[in-house]
């Protein structure tokens, strides 16, 4: 079938890959045993894990005081408790019907999760921005996990049901689209399609595309130079990160140095050029931050960085990364990553079309 189709052909340039004719014959063939309109089938199975329990077993390892901050959020709507519930949607999707077409997917692939950055060459993109969870799995789990969120959000946004449903189907049938031209691309051109500000203006309704033009106005703001009045401060002739606790907290001065040693072993992950680049700065503050909603409580970091001057800074975050919440649907207990940052590069870098090249590991 075709989900055993990607063999070791991908892995030399001497072996020919099952082609483009057949593959398309293999993948009729699926319809057959996983019909089209079963994917759309839920109902809870018995046995279900309690979610709340799974969402309580989340919370290990995490830092404990900043676990009311997660529940906090997530409590306060239903859209904010299904951005924290990555793990009970994960057991939900795997015991459904399923192709068994297992590529790189994001694993928490919600509404929230994209959003616009600047590519190297400083242009606005959209595209997924978080991989805590990317894995190997089902390309169906990132479809639903998407078309739930936007249901979800609909509601939010005191939208009638017919409303949220519609949403729903433009999103798929886009889905659908993008995927019918993109498999009669060559294969190198699916890697540099992107969407970028004007495609997705150009190709929206009017009354979006004004939405678009102000979200990215406001995402062109966001950069560390203007990031600096807002979330600095001068102390003693030295730039020093504003505390907002229990959000934006000081580190020791022994976790600052362990902090200031991982990010020279990150250093040495990035390619030659810009790690010759970032060298030239030097670190002269470092803070935890609470970021998001499923990330509240694991350990993450910014740094802040001057270069030749003090008005020349660049802001680092750092994430602890944990085992995905995918990785015992398709691998069990076995480890198939020995570093779960690694894991979260690699796959980040496999899933946007254009990464930050600063983009690394420690």
């Amino acid at each position: 079938m075709l989900a055993d189709a990607d063999g070791t052909a991908y892995a030399s340039l001497r072996r020919r890959p099952v082609d483009r004719a057949e593959r398309y014959a293999l993948g009729k063939k699926l319809r057959a045993r996983v019909p089209r309109k079963s994917l759309g089938d839920w109902a809870p199975p018995a046995g279900r894990p309690d979610p709340v329990q799974q969402i309580m077993d989340s919370h290990e390892g995490r830092v404990g005081r900043l676990v009311p901050i997660r529940v906090g959020r997530m409590v306060a709507s239903p859209y904010g408790f299904l951005r924290g519930t990555a793990v009970v949607m994960a057991e939900d999707v795997a015991r459904l019907p399923a192709t068994g077409i297992t590529p790189v997917i994001c694993g928490d692939a919600h509404l929230g999760n994209f959003g616009f950055y600047a590519s190297p060459e400083r242009d606005l993109v959209i595209d997924l921005n978080d991989f805590d969870e990317a894995h190997p799995g089902g390309w169906e789990w990132d479809l639903r996990r998407l078309a739930a969120s936007i249901w979800v959000a609909g509601r939010a946004n005191s939208m009638s049901e017919e409303h949220c449903a519609e949403a729903v189907r433009t999103c798929v049938a886009a889905y659908r689209e993008e995927v019918r031209f993109l498999a009669d691309q060559p294969l190198l051109s699916r890697s540099f399609g992107r969407i970028d500000v004007d495609r997705l203006a150009d190709e929206s309704s009017a009354a979006l595309r004004q939405e678009i033009v102000h979200a990215a106005r406001r995402a062109r703001h966001r950069t560390s130079d203007r990031a600096v009045p807002r979330f600095t401060t001068e102390v003693a002739g030295r730039r020093r990160i504003v505390e907002e606790s229990p959000l934006i907290t000081r580190v020791s001065e022994a976790e600052a140095e362990l902090i200031g040693e991982a990010l020279d072993e990150y250093l040495h992950t990035l390619a030659p050029h810009w790690r010759r680049v970032l060298g030239g700065y030097t670190i002269v503050d470092i803070a935890h931050k609470v970021v998001g909603v499923g990330s509240v409580g694991l350990r993450a970091y910014v740094a802040l960085l001057e270069g030749s001057s003090a008005d020349d800074v660049v802001f680092l975050q750092l994430k602890q990364a944990r085992r995905s919440v995918l990785a015992r649907y398709v691998h069990g207990e076995s480890a198939w990553h020995a570093h779960q940052g690694q894991r979260v590069v690699e796959y980040q870098q496999a899933l946007q079309t254009v990464s930050d090249p600063l983009l690394g590991l420690t």
